[in-house]
């Protein structure tokens, strides 16, 4: 259960070794534990000094913890926007522990996953979608993901939530007074104006929800699989990509029999590429479950590299693989290019994208990469840091106000009730209170909110 009035404290540093660890500690008796277990060198009180480093030790009766810096910062200009004080121990696991079991045995509690955030999301200092984009920002795993989660924190997102549910806000007042009010001497709520107003907010919201794909890309990464039948070369692909021996090459077919997954990045792109078990009809139990692990990350990926091997004759396995993977976003692979052809490119019913390789001799790797480098870049994928979606949940929220917004303007199409329309806005404008916490649940918070780190 949650307590804002009590005192918390957690290790603000990732655990293990290295030259500082930080104990923070937030609520309103913060100042007092922070004086309780801080000494000064020179006797100084950090109540006199706010802002200001102060030198001392962290004395458990009369036995010195740990050399330290202390810091006092001033509710409301704080993180949490409550009294804190940071206690800047040595690094290491030993010092962060015994210094906070210290600060707990004299009044904090352990802090809970994403408490102080969650602290600063309930005293009103950010929103929901800035708090979850703090996460965002200390998971990134690129300079793009990193812009983007910095721009929604910054508040883009919720810049541009806010203006669309102020316009609903608008409507859903002006309704409500019509039907509530009937007899008031108040403007006249017409059908077309309110079909025109929900129709601009339906093109903003489908707008935003375009851009999630590109978020969610640059957020976890593009999943991209390697797939084709056994030995066309697909190991060696992920180890060229890697530019290491991740993967077990041989000329024994069914070598690889479960996926691979690394990360990779390219021009800035994250990759999540997969090297999966070669596709055919196995007799081999460990192998058939590897084949359907195949079939699976083919159906989940956002991008596929099929491998073909042109050094072989294009066989009903082969179809079928480009049957399956038809209709996924894919680079067909002619591999074994430095090998006498025994088929061309012709005999492929597509004009999909299509690159001719010889993964052995190092041949079309720089034009692979620039290739997924120009399918993100240009035309495809749209990339716009500013009010991008790049959360599940945000996205899923958004969806409940298109199809709120897409019943009104069904129900204003009919000319039905009022009080039937009131319900379709005000459902529209509930669900844009999900993205920014304006309308959200206790239990919602509690979810969102376990996901984060301890001390942060």
């Amino acid at each position: 259960m949650y307590y804002i009035d009590d005192t918390i404290a957690a290790i603000a540093t990732a655990p293990g070794e290295g030259g500082i660890g930080i104990i923070r500690i937030s609520g309103k008796r913060a100042l007092e534990v922070g004086e309780e277990v801080f000494s000064s060198f020179r006797g100084k009180k950090l109540v006199d000094y706010p802002g200001r480093l102060l030198y001392g030790h962290i004395v458990k009766q009369e036995e010195k913890l740990d050399e330290v810096l202390a810091v006092y910062l001033k509710a409301p200009h704080t993180y949490t926007t409550e009294d804190v004080v940071e206690l800047h121990c040595h690094g290491g696991m030993m010092a962060t522990r015994l210094v906070l079991e210290w600060v707990v045995y004299n009044g904090a509690r352990m802090a809970e996953p994403g408490e102080f955030t969650k602290r600063a999301f309930l005293n009103g200092r950010i929103d929901l979608s800035q708090a979850e984009a703090i996460q965002d920002i200390i998971s990134a795993k690129t300079s793009r993901s990193y812009a983007v989660a910095q721009s929604q924190l910054k508040g883009s997102l919720s810049e541009k939530i806010k203006k669309i549910r102020d316009k609903v806000t608008e409507d859903v007042a002006k309704i409500t007074v019509a039907v509530d009010f009937p007899e008031e001497d108040t403007p006249e709520v017409t059908y077309e104006e309110l079909r025109e107003s929900m129709n601009s907010v339906w093109t903003q919201m489908t707008n935003l929800l375009s851009t999630f794909e590109t978020g969610r890309m640059l957020k976890e990464g593009l999943k991209t699989a390697i797939v084709g039948k056994p030995n066309v070369g697909k190991s060696s692909l992920l180890n060229e990509m890697l530019e290491e021996q991740r993967a077990i090459v041989t000329d024994i077919e069914g070598t690889t029999r479960d996926v691979i997954e690394e990360m990779i990045m390219i021009e800035g792109i994250p990759l999540r590429i997969i090297d999966t078990a070669g596709i055919r009809t196995t007799e081999d139990v460990v192998e058939q479950i590897g084949v359907e692990r195949s079939k699976q990350m083919m159906e989940e990926a956002d991008l596929v590299l099929l491998l073909l091997d042109t050094s072989r004759e294009l066989t009903q396995e082969d179809r079928d693989i480009l049957s399956m993977s038809r209709g996924k976003k894919r680079i067909l692979l002619l591999n074994k290019t430095d090998l006498p052809p025994l088929w061309t490119r012709g005999e492929l019913d597509t004009r999909e994208r299509i690159l001719e390789t010889s993964i052995l001799k190092k041949e079309g790797i720089d034009a692979l990469k620039k290739m997924i480098k120009d399918l993100v870049f240009r035309g495809e994928v749209v990339i716009d840091r500013e009010g991008m979606l790049t959360n599940v949940r945000h996205k899923d929220a958004l969806t409940k106000a298109i199809r709120s917004s897409e019943d009104a303007l069904r129900s204003i199409g009919e000319e039905l009730p009022l009080d039937i329309l009131e319900t379709d806005f005000k459902n529209c404008w509930d669900a844009l209170g999900e993205i920014t916490g304006e309308s959200v649940s206790e239990d919602l918070l509690d979810t969102i909110f376990k996901n984060f780190c301890i001390g942060k």
